[in-house]
């Protein structure tokens, strides 16, 4: 199928593109990567009256060190993600998750804000925000909000975004030198989104005991699956086995995941699970490399 009609523009500046979507609000939608909105429209699935094409805007497309953190533009790509020098050094977490995201093709053009924007509860870059306490700059026309990702993701391709808003930044924390950190995913074929998927960065101290465990999920409900409580779990312990299959026990408890074509409830709820003990040993092993290395 072709998309439905729509009059495009291709603003150069952000002030340009807040102005067009005050005008047009919920009639406009916002073209970055494209790699999911295309789809959409060609299945009708979208049918906007207005696309405002933001790649022309060469100022949302970049990565800066800021005070301990990183920011990164919205319009940066994904390959970015794995090709920085800064993304690796200072969390290396985005560069590593970055392989799973789709095939190259889809990371020369996806950005990143495109894909936190469209808020797929498969995302890998959804469950890095959440586990990370991302923060989002968020502009219009009437000036300029912070809101983090915490109450960024409202439900399903959904967020805290307004019609006449548009993200131009993600600031990510960066990550401690003694933390190590994991993505694991299932999938059924490399490059498909992923059934149920994992993340965790553990940072460890000199005792290789658990100072802080951050820990999210996707594929497991409508936003990433995160719980503050089971990653106190771990802190202050020194990480074993019989304490990951406690918590591996308990994500599989709290999580109220969905059935579709590619798995059950069930078994999602067993991934998770499973899922959650192999990603934190890995990024516990990660850690303690982090260690021997500062030593």
């Amino acid at each position: 199928m072709k998309p439905p009609k729509f009059d495009y523009f291709d603003p150069t500046t952000v002030e340009e593109a807040l102005d067009l979507l005050k005008e047009y609000g919920e009639d406009a939608k916002i073209l970055a990567g494209g790699q999911s909105l295309v789809p959409l429209l060609n299945f009708r699935l979208a049918r906007p009256q207005v696309l405002v094409d933001i790649n022309r805007i060469k100022d949302l497309d970049y990565v800066r060190e800021n005070n301990g953190t990183l920011a990164i533009g919205a319009m940066t790509r994904q390959r970015t993600l794995e090709t920085s020098e800064i993304i690796r050094s200072k969390c290396g977490l985005l560069t590593d998750a970055a392989e799973l995201i789709g095939h190259p093709q889809i990371r020369n053009r996806g950005t990143v804000g495109g894909s936190l924007v469209h808020a797929d509860p498969t995302a890998e870059l959804c469950a890095i925000a959440k586990a990370l306490d991302a923060r989002m700059k968020i502009r219009s026309s009437e000036g300029e909000r912070t809101v983090g990702a915490e109450d960024f993701f409202i439900t399903v391709m959904t967020t805290a975004l307004e019609p006449s808003e548009m993200l131009v930044e993600i600031e990510f924390p960066s990550l401690a030198p003694s933390a190590g950190w994991a993505f694991e995913e299932f999938v059924l074929r490399h490059g498909d989104f992923a059934v149920v998927g994992v993340t965790a960065v553990v940072t460890l101290d000199a005792k290789q005991t658990c100072t802080e465990l951050r820990l999210a999920a996707i594929g497991v409900d409508e936003t990433p699956f995160r719980d503050p409580e089971l990653e106190e779990l771990l802190q202050g312990q020194k990480i074993t086995d019989s304490l990951l299959d406690e918590l591996a026990a308990l994500v599989s408890a709290k999580i109220d995941p969905f059935t579709d074509l590619h798995a059950t409830a069930e078994q999602r709820k067993h991934l998770a699970g499973v899922l959650a003990k192999k990603t934190i040993k890995k990024a516990e092993a990660a850690a303690l490399l982090n260690l021997k290395k500062e030593s």
